[in-house]
């Protein structure tokens, strides 16, 4: 062999034409992502309305787009320069706002059926067809035969594949929304859909994203060209995706697809929208992919400092929903515990020290109380907030209780702490009800407190609690009756909202029953009272003047330590160990996460009220107060 016949150079050719042209119209495996071509074409044939059927004519389901564009003027160049569009030269010679560039995209009618035919009026104003089938390298170009009548071009593709018959038109209508969204918006055209299947016309609007727009990213330019942005937060799920479009037409749904992306912020489904960049080359045949060249890279860099701003604004959004979420879960909890307390001895059972701002009560002024805290204690005046310590609740929003700044010494009917009311997450602009606020009919009702234990010859008040099938309080149009049903004792204000129980000088037990009649509805309830002897009375320390709520909660990370929570009297607040792997577990769903710290405030109440009992006796209390709890979480 000689020196010349072992080195060469020259021009790579295709051996088999139709084999290379073959492989072409098999690339594209999108049906979708075909017919969203095909309307391309007709808008870079400056079309103005696209109308695009799915009907079914003899036996046969077909597919026809037809716009008023500017037709085709050659059919015989369509036919016989795949790979090379006219669009290419149009792209050379400045033409703007024009897609595609190599003459395959009709070719992709293999994806949709067997044969397309496409119709179009010539300079001469005479109507032409030419037929296309799949799999065969020949075309065929005839005169219509018809009067076309207007100008602009028919596609129609029949009979249509198997598994493109499930293609409705609200696919096709949802897919062109988004994959054309600028392209459509730009152009001003109209995309009509007949589906004569579901006998439906829908009309292809540009998809609006339901975020809210993020304003101030930084400018993403590059030696290429400009990038344009438009993102937008919004409610994280599966559908919240940023889409790479190249001149108005989406070429990947998701950026995070493409492995220099895959990365937050754009994998965290917060943030929705485009990003627009002209330059990048696609692959040719399916346009759903990206050449990772010179231009690629640089796009990736110039986006370095807009990953950067989405990052901080991410920060913040998932602090807020922290905040808002633990406000959120105390407002439950507590409400809870309210109800709980209504069944439960109110001798017994008592909240711990929690103070609120003033300024959040109903009734007061904006800015009145600030500078005080929800939950009371060392540091900046009744703050709830230990120095080091991150409440999830956010400044000012640590407790919820009952009361002003300061305690107060209780009043004489301070000892009924189910008489508590959380506080209301807003505080609002005015007093006057809305339409929803207003209670309905009689629902339910029970006696606040349910049980109870008192000594002999002493008192005890009881309140009738009427309330409608959404929990609010009927307070008007109600009737009320009580009577001892069983056991001795007198009672007073027996057809009021509130009744007074005196006790005899003998220990009973008694069945106090209180009947309520609205209208032809008639409820019973009934509640249950021990008169002893002797009544154990609360440690010193541990009266009613200090328990008048919940104190905030604070997480405090300790990993590898044993212990969920610690309440803290004197700050006010209670620690829970979110590095704990019972938090972590309780994490992965909210409810459960609500369950679970509801179950910590439990732990805390009952150590709080029974200090000196046993083991036996706080569990015994726990199971007690956690039936009674959870019932009433929502």
């Amino acid at each position: 062999m000689s020196r010349d016949e072992g080195s060469a150079s020259g021009k790579l050719k295709i051996g088999d034409h139709w084999n290379a042209i073959t492989i072409i119209a098999l690339s594209q495996n999108n049906p979708l992502k075909a017919i969203a071509e095909f309307v391309e074409n007709s808008i870079d044939a400056g079309a103005r309305n696209v109308t695009i059927v799915r009907g079914k004519h003899q036996g046969e389901h077909y597919l026809k787009i037809a716009d008023d564009g500017s037709g085709i003027q050659d059919f015989r160049y369509v036919a016989t320069h795949i790979g090379d569009s006219i669009k290419r030269e149009l792209k050379r010679k400045g033409e703007k706002g024009l897609q595609g560039e190599f003459w395959i995209g009709l070719l992709s009618f293999w994806t949709v059926g067997e044969t397309c035919t496409i119709t179009s009026a010539g300079p001469d104003g005479t109507a032409r067809s030419m037929k296309l089938v799949k799999g065969n390298p020949s075309y065929a170009i005839r005169d219509a035969g018809t009067l076309f009548g207007r100008p602009g071009t028919e596609l129609l593709i029949r009979p249509i594949l198997a598994g493109v018959r499930a293609l409705s038109g609200d696919k096709i209508q949802n897919f062109l929304a988004s994959e054309l969204r600028d392209r459509i918006a730009k152009s001003g055209v109209r995309i009509k859909i007949l589906d004569h299947a579901s006998r439906r016309e829908l009309v292809v609007e540009p998809r609006k994203f339901k975020g809210r727009l993020i304003h101030q990213l930084p400018e993403a330019r590059c030696p290429f060209g400009e990038v344009y942005l438009e993102l937008y937060f919004a409610e994280p799920s599966p559908e919240t995706l940023v889409g790479i479009y190249k001149q108005g037409t989406r070429v990947l749904p998701d950026i995070s697809r493409l492995d220099a992306f895959a990365r937050s912020p754009w994998t965290s489904r917060y943030i929705e929208g485009i990003v627009d960049a002209p330059f990048l080359q696609l692959t040719p045949g399916t346009r759903d992919g990206i050449v990772l060249d010179e231009a690629f890279d640089s796009f990736r860099i110039a986006l370095e400092p807009v990953e950067d701003a989405l990052e901080a604004l991410l920060v913040e959004q998932r602090k807020a929903e922290e905040e808002e979420a633990s406000r959120q879960i105390l407002h439950r909890v507590t409400r809870a515990f309210r109800e709980a307390f209504l069944h439960l001895p109110s001798e017994e059972y008592g909240w711990l020290a929690a103070k609120t701002r003033e300024g959040r009560r109903f009734g007061s002024e904006p800015g009145e109380g600030e500078g005080r805290g929800s939950a009371g204690g060392a540091g900046s005046e009744g703050s709830g907030l230990v120095p080091g310590e991150e409440s999830p609740l956010g400044p000012g929003q640590s407790g919820a209780a009952e009361g002003s700044g300061e305690a107060s010494p209780p009043g004489p009917e301070d000892t009924t702490f189910g008489e508590y009311m959380p506080e209301p997450l807003d505080r609002p602009e005015e007093l006057q009800k809305s339409f929803f606020q207003y209670a309905g009919p009689l629902h339910k009702l029970l006696i606040s407190p349910a049980s109870s234990v008192i000594g002999v010859g002493e008192s005890r008040k009881l309140r009738a609690v009427a309330r409608d099938r959404s929990g609010r309080t009927v307070d008007s149009d109600v009737r009320f009756e009580w009577r001892i049903f069983e056991g001795a004792g007198s009672l007073e204000g027996t057809d009021s909202a509130y009744a007074e129980y005196t006790a005899p000088e003998e220990p009973c037990i008694v069945t106090i029953e209180l009947r309520a009649t609205q209208g032809e509805t008639l409820l019973v309830a009934n509640a249950l009272i021990t008169v002893t002897a002797e009544l154990v009375r609360r440690p010193a320390g541990t009266s009613a003047a200090g328990r008048r709520g919940l104190p905030g909660y604070t997480y405090r990370r300790a990993p590898g330590e044993l212990w969920r929570s610690r309440y803290d009297p004197e700050q006010s607040v209670i620690y829970i160990n979110n590095a704990h792997a019972d938090f972590v577990f309780a994490s992965r769903h909210p409810m459960t996460k609500v369950r679970y710290i509801a179950r910590l405030f439990a732990k805390e109440l009952v150590l709080a009220n029974f200090p000196e009992a046993d083991r036996e006796e706080l569990l015994e209390r726990m199971v007690e107060l956690t039936l009674y709890t959870e019932e009433n979480l929502r």
